[in-house]
């Protein structure tokens, strides 16, 4: 079965998004790129651009699923309040459209696409090259959105077959036979 996921690196300048598509254990790259805020406007403006750039995106590649960045606390509380601003308005645009979204922390991501939970910009953008076979390193927030989508994706694939083995559990008398 064909599933189509759409990550999204939340922020309030640059949301970062990507889509991709698993197919089976395969995972195919379909778009991916920026929804940019005007600095100059009101905050309640870029937020608006920001779920209507959120909304055109889901409606232009069509996606099944969509996961999103978790924010953490900055050293400056101003502009993690910002940042959940911007979060919420990219989660309102995919509920708006009837999206499942899931949630996954910075660690979890690079955990899932680069093997180590604190890896760096660039490290992210290599593996994001790499799994999905492009031609050139994404842009940065762009490649961040991927990677969540990616760790979605792998994420979907371990709770299916954990599913999977549950109910064979279940139908063997609770054990596995060897």
């Amino acid at each position: 079965m064909n599933t189509r996921i759409l990550g999204i690196d939340p922020g309030l300048r640059v949301t970062g998004f990507g889509v991709i598509e698993r197919i089976g254990t395969q995972l195919r790259y379909v778009a991916s790129g920026c929804i940019r805020s005007p600095q100059d406007g009101s905050l309640p403006e870029r937020l608006r651009v920001l779920l209507e750039g959120v909304q055109q995106v889901v409606d232009t590649y069509s996606p099944q699923e969509a996961a999103v960045e978790i924010v953490f606390v900055n050293v400056n509380p101003q502009s993690t309040l910002l940042l959940g601003q911007a979060r919420g308005a990219a989660i309102c645009g995919l509920v708006s459209r009837a999206l499942p979204v899931s949630e996954y922390t910075a660690l979890q991501v690079k955990q899932a696409v680069v093997g180590y939970g604190k890896a760096n910009k660039e490290q992210v953008q290599h593996m994001v090259r790499r799994l999905l076979d492009l031609p050139g390193d994404p842009q940065a927030d762009a490649a961040d959105a991927l990677a969540c989508a990616i760790c979605h994706a792998n994420a979907s694939s371990l709770k299916a077959a954990h599913g999977e083995l549950a109910d064979l559990r279940r139908r063997r008398g609770g054990r596995m036979m060897r």
